[in-house]
């Protein structure tokens, strides 16, 4: 099954109008992404029709980043 990896992006703020999610990864199929910002709607939108699951994957907490970094 294709499976879409997003991530909400990190230097968005609050009532800022601009698309708030970024699609990291890809897996079980072929998919070309051509922005790199979207909307939580385009990606649904985008997973329904190529029968994809959206995995919306958890924001790492500050204290823990520094496990991270290289």
């Amino acid at each position: 099954m294709l499976k879409i990896y997003v991530r909400e992006r990190q230097k968005v703020g609050e009532g800022v109008k601009q698309p708030k999610y970024r699609i990291v990864a890809v897996t079980g199929g072929q998919l070309q992404i051509e922005a790199t910002h979207f909307r939580k709607v385009e990606i649904e939108q985008i997973a329904k029709d190529v029968g994809a699951q959206v995995i919306y994957m958890e924001p790492v907490p500050e204290d823990e980043k520094h496990k991270f970094e290289h």
